[in-house]
């Protein structure tokens, strides 16, 4: 795999000239530093996130929680109602939350931004199984997620050290280019959303990645082009921060002022039992436009999944079951189980 992927351009020399940074990325449409945040803490933060990983059962038992060695058998992922449960219980750390706010990630999203930012509050954390590569969060661009404005940044950054065959994320450098939101179809994956690169000649579908180390950090705006590479490992479980920033003054999508949604949480459940108070509601001292999410990528994303149900898909088959099986009690599930009637799969 490592042969067909080219390097990350590191930054770190670029680190304190906000001008090259942003020629940077409106040239390459990301960034990509070596420890720009805290080996230490974030050796720290691994330890904390994964002992609750084991107590929720998806580490096995007696073994030390940063070596991560999943139970496999315990596979899941999101929208999947087990992994609410245990997801559920990481989101509401308080130490999970706290590291989007750390000086150096903020500082360094504000070099690249040229005006003064706001983390998002839907924080999220990406936990990965190893073996379960159908699952992998296909090839995307935020927007269709997280909306707002295109000048959205995700900082994404491994827990921990993350090789290739664990799983890291890779980006097509210069895909932000194309300046609009690219069609996106239906896919298994975090998102549920892939685009089909093939479908867009503009992009040269060059992937570029590394092997990254605890403290790296990796920097781009909702247009660029994105996936997760596979966990190839045999037995070890991925774990990432994946936490968004914006201007201050610049739209923000209503559902991301929300806990991320398969924690299946309120922010009362998330705060019930922090030691502190700073950060809670943080975001209501800022001033940025509301507005209201766009449902329509994932109602095609799921009209899709319905057409290539009929058609025989297993994969669009697993995901109206899932439908079915975790959300009951929606127009989803409903249209769901028409599809399986007619097919006489139920």
């Amino acid at each position: 795999m490592a042969d067909e992927i080219r390097a990350l351009r590191v930054s770190n020399e670029a680190m304190d000239d906000p001008a090259e940074l942003q020629r940077r990325m409106a040239d390459e449409g990301y960034l990509f530093f070596r420890r720009l945040q805290n080996p230490n803490k974030m050796r720290e933060l691994r330890q904390e996130m994964m002992a609750t990983i084991q107590r929720v059962g998806w580490l096995v038992a007696g073994t030390d929680p940063t070596d991560a060695i999943a139970d496999v058998s315990k596979q899941c992922t999101e929208g999947h109602k087990e992994y609410s449960a245990g997801y559920g219980e990481v989101y509401k750390m308080e130490a999970f939350h706290r590291a989007a706010h750390w000086p150096e990630v903020t500082a360094m999203v504000e070099k690249i931004v040229g005006r003064p930012i706001m983390p998002h509050p839907q924080k999220i954390a990406r936990i990965w199984f190893p073996k379960y590569t159908e699952h992998t969060t296909p090839t995307h661009q935020d927007f269709v997620h997280f909306q707002g404005n295109f000048e959205t940044y995700t900082c994404w950054a491994p827990v921990g050290d993350c090789p290739m065959e664990l799983g890291g994320l890779a980006v097509i450098p210069g895909s932000h280019k194309v300046n609009r939101v690219l069609e996106h179809h239906f896919s298994l994956g975090a998102g549920s959303l892939v685009v089909e690169t093939d479908e867009h000649p503009e992009i040269d579908p060059i992937w570029h990645s590394t092997d990254y180390e605890a403290g790296d950090t990796l920097i781009f705006p909702a247009l660029t082009i994105h996936k997760a590479l596979p966990n190839y490992t045999e037995d070890n479980l991925r774990l990432s921060l994946d936490n968004r920033y914006q201007a201050v003054g610049d739209p923000i999508a209503e559902h991301m002022l929300e806990p991320h949604g398969p924690s299946a949480l309120g922010w009362e459940d998330v705060y019930a039992n922090w030691s502190a108070d700073d950060l809670k509601y943080y975001w209501r001292n800022y001033d940025n436009p509301v507005v209201p999410r766009d449902m329509s990528y994932a109602e095609k994303g799921f009209a899709e999944a319905l057409d290539m149900a009929r058609a025989g898909n297993e994969q669009a088959l697993y995901r109206l079951r899932q439908t079915i099986k975790n959300t009951p009690d929606t127009p989803n599930a409903e249209k769901a189980q028409g599809v399986l009637v007619e097919m006489g799969l139920t």
